[in-house]
């Protein structure tokens, strides 16, 4: 069972930085998916950022496309995501998954971290 861990929450105020990482135990041989998802209370799980490891290819919510870049570090199995100009509405709990396809969807993804809270105060 590949295991993820979150880190790098926090609080900051609106207009902060923040990055979260997310290290692997390992990686799958081929085509291998990360992503960040984020959930708050009274909201259903949103879809972040996700890339592959082998060809580079990146999706974005449309809602952070312009503020936050996933970026990853092979040798340390770590993906990142770096989160700027932070809002209030940012805040929820973010989950890194890890599966075979990148997608949007969150049942594509088999393997889910623990997550990291993030908190935005205005």
């Amino acid at each position: 069972q590949v295991q993820l861990v979150e880190s790098g929450g926090g609080l900051v105020h609106t207009g902060g930085s923040l990055r979260l990482s997310c290290a692997a135990s390992q990686r799958t041989s081929g085509n291998y998916a990360m992503a960040w998802f984020r959930q708050a209370p009274g909201v259903g799980r949103e879809f972040v950022a996700a890339d592959t490891w082998n060809t580079g290819q990146t999706l974005y919510a449309d809602s952070v496309k312009d503020r936050f870049t996933i970026s990853r570090d092979d040798a340390k199995n770590t993906v990142y995501l770096q989160m700027n100009s932070l809002k209030p509405e940012d805040t929820a709990v973010y989950f890194c998954a890890g599966g075979h396809f990148i997608s949007r969807t969150y049942s594509f993804y088999n393997y889910w971290g623990q997550g990291t809270q993030v908190t935005v105060s205005s």
